[in-house]
């Protein structure tokens, strides 16, 4: 039968030591145990750990990279909206491409050629620079993975004033916004006019290649293009030496991108936020 115990075991307003007793104890034991046999509790930890961390081989592939998950409800309206019109009014970005039936902003990568200061992007010197640039990005396997019309099964003109010839002269007699069966408004920018509507000079020239997103294959490929070529544009750019034109770029990527450059710069303020918490702490507990 079981010895009651004494009183300086029980737990009373006068007697505090109830809880320290068993506690002191058991770490007694712990610590015996330790000494006695040290080699498992320090492999152990070692092995489980190195177990554990096995998993962040996987980790490339779990991570998530998309803004709209990350920063949009997971079944809000605005998804079942999109995903009710995908359904019924579908894309096929190989074979019948329309920016324009779109749900989302798409894959693509969207080029701003601006003209020096008083000139125009329709003089013939820009315009050369122009179409020296639009071939750079089609040679760069833009034409392999491009969204493609339904006519003739080419890829999608980046701007209704680029001509199928790289070598024909700068489009003339325009008029804006609309030019024949040509929309200029997202094309032109800067645009002065005589009264009538035609186009005199254009300070600026857009250029959007969209990339193909039918199923998780295209939208893979098209996704690793955009960002070799996010990598490799700047030092092309520098190379070809354009003198009457400036070029900015951006992608459907480059959001994404900002937001993890901006994580990656934050990282060290917290380290040095936390080691001035820990430090403060320690210093204070001294006095």
């Amino acid at each position: 039968m079981e010895e009651p115990r004494s009183h300086n075991e029980r737990c009373s307003c006068r007697n505090t030591n109830c809880v320290e007793r068993p506690l002191r104890r058991l770490f007694e034991g712990l610590g015996s145990g330790v000494a006695a046999c040290p080699w498992p509790f320090v492999l152990l930890p070692l092995l489980l750990s190195g177990g554990l961390s096995a998993g962040f081989i996987f980790l490339p592939q779990r991570q998530a990279n998309d803004i709209e998950e990350q920063f949009t409800p997971t079944e809000g309206p605005a998804k079942a909206e999109r995903d009710f019109v995908q359904r019924y009014f579908p894309t096929n970005d190989s074979h019948r491409f329309s920016a324009t039936r779109l749900p989302t902003e798409g894959a693509y990568a969207a080029l701003i050629a601006v003209a020096a200061e008083g000139k125009s992007v329709l003089d013939s010197e820009a315009w050369s620079e122009v179409l020296r640039l639009d071939e750079e990005v089609r040679t760069s396997g833009y034409e392999r993975l491009c969204a493609r019309n339904a006519t003739d099964g080419a890829c999608s003109s980046p701007n209704p004033l680029l001509p199928a010839n790289a070598t024909a002269a700068a489009p003339q007699n325009l008029t804006y916004p609309g030019s024949g069966a040509s929309f200029l408004g997202t094309a032109l920018g800067g645009v002065r006019m005589e009264p009538g509507g035609q186009v005199v000079s254009a300070r600026a020239l857009k250029l959007m290649y969209y990339l193909q997103e039918d199923g998780p294959e295209a939208a893979a490929a098209s996704r690793q293009w955009l960002e070799s070529f996010l990598q490799e544009f700047p030092s092309q750019l520098a190379n070809m030496n354009f003198t009457a034109i400036q070029v900015t770029y951006f992608t459907s990527l480059s959001r994404q991108q900002e937001f993890e450059g901006n994580t990656k710069s934050v990282i060290p303020l917290f380290s040095i936020t936390y080691f001035l918490t820990i430090t403060f702490s320690i210093v204070s507990c001294l006095r």
